[in-house]
């Protein structure tokens, strides 16, 4: 589950984005330089190959640590891309491009945002979509809907087995796990689309979207947990209905296990990602896509000391016991240090080292405040399985 945001505004274009999925499908920043292909050049994608492009250009991805496609990502052209999960009554092909395929394939291949609307659409009718998308359930498979957004336009896409639709954006958009245009929306499968909580979720970032001005009006929509300041987590789906999940729920789960939001104007494009999993507890840095950082191993589904993504889940996993006593322990200098660097950014690697440091700080601090677990005793349950599955000692 993901919810995506655009909003153009001011002579520029505002993207964010939260990716959710599994809470031990660790996700890692992947850059990857521009290339030359030989001429007849194959790609293996994560199920199916397909025909290599002359060319690919240099690409920023965030990408769950098994798959070749990404969640989100952005091109030296200024292209940014969202996807997320759509649930239609079109048949799921067995194989195919995932939907997080076809973004990397977009991002790599074009100049524009339009030029990656009309790759998307090319690689979705010649190859369709399809395979396993799910990291703890690899059988589970959804169709995809797009933002894509450059300095000066943006574009929704939206898909059901191989047909797609595009529109162009005016002001505000977002997609939050379901069919918003009215010429495909037909084929939404609203069972799955209900328990998704879409249709909630999207309400909350059509609005974050539409009122957005700023960088930082972003980073509170990806913070969002609704009309409470905390998550609530129903039996059903854990804390689906608000764009800063929280896995819990004994039907349907998710975690938010990324963030980005981008700023793109003509001559001038910054990226703003986590690296790691929860927002509300985690600090925006600025990346570049020709600036690669060594952020330490690629992680996995296996809690490791030594990867970004796992060292912040020491923090985020203590914290989400009794979030409303342990947040406020770190948040207003986190927003403090963002607001800083949002009128004077520092160099990424600057911000990724300050980050770490910050990083050791309020994890002991959290550490050192004696606390209970605070949630429904079917939400420990679920995070007691999940701990023990990535090696976590509790």
């Amino acid at each position: 589950m993901c919810d995506t945001l655009v909003a153009i505004e001011g002579g520029r274009v505002l993207f964010a984005k939260n990716s959710d999925r599994d809470p031990n499908e660790a996700q890692l920043l992947d850059w990857q330089p521009r290339r030359r292909h030989p001429a007849g050049a194959r790609l293996r994608c994560t199920h199916i190959t397909i025909a290599q492009a002359p060319e690919t250009h240099a690409v920023l991805l965030s990408r769950p640590f098994w798959m070749w496609g990404a969640e989100i990502g952005a091109n030296q052209h200024g292209v940014v891309i969202g996807n997320q999960a759509v649930f239609t009554r079109q048949p799921y092909a067995a194989t195919g491009l995932t939907g997080m395929d076809l973004l990397r394939l977009a991002l790599e291949r074009a100049v524009s945002a339009r030029d990656a609307v009309e790759t998307i659409g090319v690689l979705l009718e010649g190859n369709g979509q399809g395979g396993g998308c799910g990291h703890e359930d690899r059988s589970f498979t959804y169709h995809n809907s797009f933002l894509v957004a450059d300095p000066e336009r943006a574009f929704v896409v939206e898909t059901a087995g191989r047909r797609w639709q595009a529109q162009a954006i005016s002001r505000s958009w977002s997609i939050s796990n379901r069919l918003t245009l009215p010429g495909i929306s037909v084929e939404s499968d609203l069972v799955k689309t209900y328990v998704a909580a879409g249709r909630v979720r999207q309400a909350r970032t059509a609005a974050g979207a539409a009122t957005a001005t700023s960088v930082a009006d972003l980073f509170r929509a990806l913070r969002d947990h609704g009309d409470e300041d905390e998550p609530r987590y129903r039996w059903l789906n854990g804390s689906m209905a608000s764009p800063c999940m929280h896995g819990g729920g004994r039907v349907a789960a998710s975690q938010t296990t990324a963030s980005w939001v981008a700023e793109l104007r003509p001559g001038s494009v910054t990226h703003w990602v986590t690296g790691t999993a929860a927002p509300c507890t985690a600090l925006f840095k600025p990346v570049r896509v020709d600036e690669p950082l060594d952020l330490g191993p690629a992680p996995t589904d296996r809690a490791d000391g030594r990867s970004l993504w796992w060292r912040h889940e020491r923090l985020h996993r203590r914290v989400m016991r009794d979030a409303p006593s342990l947040r406020p322990l770190f948040t207003a200098e986190r927003d403090a240090v963002e607001a800083r660097w949002l009128i004077a950014p520092p160099s990424p690697a600057t911000a990724f080292a300050e980050g770490d440091r910050l990083l050791a700080i309020w994890e002991a601090r959290v550490a050192a405040r004696p606390t209970r677990d605070r949630r429904p005793g079917f939400a420990r349950r679920y995070w007691a399985v999940r701990d023990a599955r990535a090696g976590l000692a509790r």
